[in-house]
């Protein structure tokens, strides 16, 4: 462990000699165990988004684009087409983030699971590789992922107009790709240059309507452009060795120097903390900040009547303009409120709904009557992890007040889901479309991912 942060001291060689090893280190049991309930989540989450539209396009494109590469070929996850092995993680990816369901760091900014488990599952199916190897890879890209964007800095991220979410996952996805191919520790800063030319995103994601352009920066991108890095290090290319310590390289570059840049911490504890405490599950099917409102109108609607209701009023922390106005069904809180209030319940399909969104005069009447404001009391201090709050206050036409307040949704960092919850929210998501039987068949096998010879047992397993 690190003993002292100098912003100064390299990094570079202590996060390539991490990857390198990842294979073989010790690992503590409570890092397996989380390790395993998020290949899991986002399992469920590919199960589940399979036929949505970012799921679709993703997969028709890799399998056109991929032509003949049968011998390259792995499994498009959620299916049982192939495509060459790029095509095929990216197209997985983005079938894992079609809807609000995936994990989340919300200290970060990311979305690790899409891009990381992917990335793993396609090339431990092409090389034949245990499940072993595809736990350990993927521990190793969830720190990647969710260390990156830190040390580089979230506001600086943010005042540059870089989208978090396409940063992590490259070097999720590099790293996870680098550890389970065995690369050389002497390889790896090949590995890293070439995630660094090809990490991006811009926050223009937030104008997106059909999830599309979403789930290609927070998933599709990163699991193909850190494959790719990690497969071009294989084959012999090289680059700049030093990036992320050169003084002219890229992490020390004018965009991440002061501000809130974190550079110690990206090495800091390796191997004993894991940034997999910090990653949350959605509990519902919609954006993570719009959980807790989702939480609280769910909890108020027993003693509600959608036609008894005048007005509601959600109060939040953050980027509540964002969840007032998205176009995004999943992401708007006054289109969720007025679908929960009809139809007194929230599922997978109404909370993706841009039909109904835009089509539903009924929807569109009780959404006039919804306001989402900020609230400064709800922000967290300086210096302290981010939360996720709201107060729902749902005034009836007869003068009487619903008011709750919900300071935290299970499944964020600070209150997680145990690996009973998490496997409950699987099976829901799963169970439709797979059966009861094949579903809980995924739920034992990632369970026991580690006896697993052949990681490719999984892809077929929730092959349809």
């Amino acid at each position: 462990m690190t003993a002292a942060r100098d912003e100064a001291a390299p990094v570079g060689p202590a996060l390539c000699a991490y990857i390198a090893h990842s294979q073989t280190a010790a690992i503590p049991e409570s890092f397996l165990s989380l390790g395993r309930l998020h290949i899991l989540d986002t399992l469920a989450s590919i199960v589940a988004c399979r036929d949505l539209a970012p799921a679709r396009l993703a997969r028709d494109f890799a399998i056109a684009q991929s032509g003949d590469a049968w011998q390259n070929a792995a499994t498009i996850l959620g299916t049982g087409a192939t495509a060459s092995l790029s095509d095929a993680a990216f197209a997985s990816a983005m079938a894992a983030h079609g809807a609000e369901i995936n994990d989340f760091i919300p200290s970060a900014f990311v979305q690790p699971g899409p891009a990381v488990v992917s990335v793993a599952l396609a090339l431990a199916e092409q090389r034949g590789l245990s499940g072993e190897a595809v736990l350990r890879a993927v521990i190793t890209g969830y720190e990647l992922a969710g260390r990156m964007p830190k040390a580089l800095g979230i506001g600086n991220l943010r005042r540059a107009g870089i989208a978090n979410h396409g940063i992590g996952p490259v070097f999720g996805a590099g790293a996870a790709a680098a550890s389970i191919l065995g690369l050389a520790e002497d390889r790896i800063p090949d590995v890293i240059t070439y995630c660094v030319q090809q990490a991006g995103g811009s926050w223009q994601w937030l104008l997106d309507v059909e999830h599309v352009e979403k789930s290609f920066v927070f998933a599709g991108m990163g699991a193909r452009a850190g494959l790719n890095a990690a497969l071009m290090a294989e084959a012999g290319f090289t680059g700049v060795r030093d990036s992320l310590d050169h003084p002219e390289g890229w992490m020390r570059s004018a965009i991440f120097t002061g501000g809130d840049a974190d550079r110690a911490g990206l090495i800091e504890g390796l191997g004993e903390r894991t940034e997999l405490i910090h990653t949350a599950y959605k509990r519902y099917p919609v954006g993570g900040p719009t959980q807790p409102a989702v939480k609280g109108l769910l909890d108020l609607l027993p003693d509600l009547d959608a036609k008894a209701v005048d007005g509601v009023r959600i109060e939040m922390p953050g980027r509540w303009q964002a969840f007032r106005d998205a176009a995004m069904p999943a992401l708007n809180l006054r289109y969720l409120t007025a679908i929960m209030l009809i139809d007194r319940r929230l599922d997978f399909v109404s909370a993706q709904s841009l039909e109904r969104m835009g089509g539903d005069a009924a929807v569109h009447a009780l959404m006039a009557k919804v306001d989402v404001v900020h609230d400064p009391a709800q922000e967290t201090p300086p210096g302290q992890p981010r939360t996720e709050s709201a107060r729902v206050i749902v005034r009836l036409k007869d003068g009487a007040i619903r008011e709750v307040y919900v300071p935290h949704v299970t499944g964020f960092p600070s209150h997680p889901m145990d690996a009973g919850e998490v496997e409950a929210k699987a099976l829901e998501l799963m169970t439709p479309r797979l059966g009861a039987e094949r579903a809980q068949a995924v739920v034992r096998a990632v369970a026991g991912i580690e006896t697993l010879p052949q990681a490719a047992v999984l892809a077929q397993l929730i092959a349809t």
